[in-house]
């Protein structure tokens, strides 16, 4: 016969509480029904779970190994029922959301219709930040960081990626002429990132490898500030699919060095502490994005 649900919870009770009388307790049920329930859980599995003194329960060796894995059980089936619980109720509430400027602006925003009308109970709640927050100092439920996470107290989910290329606008190269080669590069004027250097790492091939350290000749703090500047002609940007591919669409940026661009897409991911209020107003959103965002 299988171990039933009941005997796996009357087993893990009584470790926890230390004693037959106190798991009955938390159960709501009598002392002699759990000792029963102990008793044919350990004539099923063959062995001896718990030695019983008469001041204290003891677990075996197979005790402790069997305990492991009805934790795991009972944890995956309140897991289960948690979620099904959510689900029945429609998600409600204000939801802060923070990300850098161009990604709220370009990937976030056009799709606020379409989530207003799946969940409008959701209240949501947009700041933007090129830096990364706090997001308990800035009450913030969910920040969208893109690149490489290194704040490990944080939970994170990715959404997707974005790629880079290295643009400009038909203005410019009409004024400055087309690099051809990645060496080029330096007689041109190179619109670069002032408060991350990693941003004006380029992925194109060079002789020193995967990389290009664009060395800014005018800099910017936002990524925002520097689509315009390209679009105005001022210069060769590196800028995230993200932003950018309407403008590509359009003809207004176009893409320099292809054949010597290494294939580099940036990582987005929504981070967020965990909270159990919140659980339902932050998974229907990022369900949501995840499902629309390229892989």
């Amino acid at each position: 016969m299988q171990t039933t649900i009941e005997e796996l919870l009357a087993f893990r009770t009584v470790v926890d509480s230390g004693t037959i009388t106190a798991a009955a307790d938390q159960l709501g049920q009598t002392v002699s029904g759990i000792s029963r329930a102990l008793g044919r859980l350990e004539k099923k599995l063959g062995t001896t779970l718990l030695r019983r003194t008469t001041r204290r329960l003891e677990l075996t060796e197979e005790g402790q190994t069997f305990l492991l894995r009805t934790r795991a059980i009972l944890d995956a089936l309140d897991a289960a029922e948690e979620e099904l619980a959510a689900r029945r109720q429609a998600p409600a509430g204000l939801l802060r959301v923070n990300a850098a400027a161009p990604f709220m602006l370009h990937a976030i925003v056009p799709l606020v219709p379409e989530f207003s009308r799946l969940f409008p109970r959701i209240s949501l709640e947009l700041n933007t930040d090129d830096l990364n927050v706090d997001l308990l100092a800035q009450r913030t439920d969910i920040a969208i960081r893109i690149g490489e996470l290194r704040d490990s107290t944080l939970h994170a989910r990715p959404l997707g990626a974005s790629r880079l290329r290295v643009l400009a606008s038909p203005a410019y190269l009409a004024a400055h002429g087309r690099p051809k080669r990645v060496a080029d590069l330096a007689s041109h004027a190179r619109i670069g990132n002032s408060q991350l250097a990693s941003l004006n790492q380029w992925p194109l091939r060079g002789p020193h490898g995967d990389s290009y350290a664009a060395a800014p000749t005018l800099s910017a703090s936002s990524g925002e500030t520097m689509r315009h500047l390209a679009l105005a002609g001022m210069g060769v940007v590196c800028l995230a699919d993200f932003m950018t591919e309407t403008d590509r669409q359009r003809g207004d940026l176009v893409q320099l060095l292809a054949q010597d661009t290494v294939e580099s897409r940036q990582p987005v991911n929504a981070v967020y502490y965990r909270n159990t209020a919140l659980s339902s107003r932050i998974t229907a959103f990022l369900d949501f994005i995840a499902a629309r965002m390229p892989s």
